[in-house]
């Protein structure tokens, strides 16, 4: 919280234009403020059923851009707005129902639920929120993380469901609920047990935190360590939902930047036909000199913007002499065996620095890890894009967005490769 609370308070009280991000950059939210400061700090003191503290729950990231006038973000605003359409900003102008978290108070067992219709039934209700993706992430986490009950059943303390009926129940065989359809828990004790959730769900971040910290040594002081272990975990989850959102300042140019980015991916996604948009871009490129210190390089862009911590080079192993193709399709088989055997994720699109050959190889090595993601090569000389399932190549405009992102990616993997085998060759040369 005081990483927060120091960013927040560096916001000037100037007018200015913020831009709201998610988890993984997209833009969510634009807005204007005479005082930048003031209006981000309310999103923070929100009612929580208004729209405010609904954007919160997607927001990780603000970014702001500071303006000489209220009418400048104005006009900076609405330029913004219609360019990029974000998805609140757009959500607002409709009347469609949203989601909201239903917490069962007045059951002897509660559960939490979402649903879009907001009853009198003595529940508790918050929301709306504005995405079922994230709602449903939302409500998962908590479940979890204070062993709600996920099932649909309706338990009554006094007339508790036939044992054969439940006794197979994975939740309890894991400990991820404490199984009140077998009795194993009374109304009074698991009622208390999740009552923190409603503190949870009001945005009561630090009262939380402060109780949890009281259990934790109380716990701790009775040696009762697993369960002052389970609060010690609590703790940890709360902070860092606590403490997810960073604050900057933007120029004009970065938010150009960024929309521009944007515009390159959504291009991308629409020209070769792709189900989802390619965040994650991995190119590869060879290098060697008459078949000496062949090398490989691969690169990672995530967002359009190049992620350097995820490059990886790779030494030729299988092929000797000036093979391309031979060893493209080893590096591609390394790669993608690696992340399986990791389990880590796999990119959204692979771009293969070559023509027809050095994507037929990659795609080899693709069907032998039996992968299906969309692969593409870009041959630099006419800027042909070829894919695995068309004869002939795709060209694009030399101004295209999507273009422009696919040369940063294979011009970097260029770039990577080269270096690696000049250093390489420098060692063997003894420079």
């Amino acid at each position: 919280m005081k990483t927060k609370n120091k960013q927040l308070a560096q916001i000037p009280k100037l007018p200015g234009v913020y831009i709201m991000r998610d988890g993984i950059g997209n833009i969510v939210y634009i807005g204007k403020a005479k005082s930048l400061k003031d209006r981000i700090l309310s999103y923070f003191n929100a009612d929580i059923n208004s729209k405010a503290a609904t954007i919160i729950t997607v927001m990780h990231k603000i970014d702001y851009i500071l303006c000489t006038s209220e009418r400048e973000a104005l006009i900076i605003e609405r330029q913004l707005i219609n360019k990029v359409k974000p998805y609140f900003n757009s959500m607002w102008k409709d009347d469609k129902s949203y989601p909201y978290i239903k917490f069962s108070i007045k059951e002897d067992f509660p559960r939490l639920t979402f649903t879009r219709k907001k009853i009198k039934d003595e529940s508790l209700y918050f929301g709306p929120y504005p995405q079922i993706f994230y709602i449903k992430k939302l409500v998962r986490w908590l479940v979890k993380l204070f062993k709600i009950r996920p099932c649909k059943l309706n338990i009554v303390e006094s007339s508790l469901p036939e044992e054969k009926k439940v006794k197979s129940c994975l939740y309890y065989h894991t400990e991820m609920c404490f199984a009140p359809c077998l009795g194993k828990i009374i109304s009074k004790d698991y009622k208390e047990k999740i009552k923190n959730v409603e503190l949870f769900l009001n945005g009561k971040f630090k009262k939380l935190e402060d109780e949890w910290k009281t259990q934790m040594f109380n716990l701790s002081q009775n040696l009762r360590y697993e369960e002052a272990i389970e609060i010690r975990d609590r703790l940890y989850a709360l902070q860092n939902i606590s403490e997810r959102v960073m604050i900057s300042e933007i120029t004009q140019d970065e938010i150009n930047q960024s929309v521009q980015r944007a515009d390159s991916i959504n291009e991308l996604k629409n020209i070769l036909g792709l189900k989802s948009q390619p965040a994650i871009i991995e190119g590869f490129d060879n290098s060697n000199i008459q078949g000496t210190n062949a090398v490989a390089s691969m690169v990672r862009f995530q967002n359009g913007i190049a992620d350097n911590k995820n490059y990886r080079r790779f030494k030729i192993k299988t092929v000797f002499g000036a093979d391309d193709f031979a060893s493209m399709r080893e590096v591609v088989f390394r790669r993608y065996s690696s992340l399986i055997r990791k389990n880590e994720k796999m990119p959204d699109l692979i771009l293969i620095d070559g023509g027809k050959g050095q994507l037929g190889a990659a795609v080899s090595a693709l069907e032998e890890l039996q992968l299906q993601i969309p692969i593409i090569s870009l041959a630099k000389k006419n800027e042909e894009i070829f894919l695995p399932t068309k004869d002939n190549p795709l060209v694009l405009s030399r101004h295209s967005a999507a273009l422009r992102l696919l040369q940063s990616v294979r011009d970097e993997a260029h770039r990577f490769a080269i270096n690696y085998h000049r250093k390489l060759r420098s060692k063997e040369f003894g420079v």
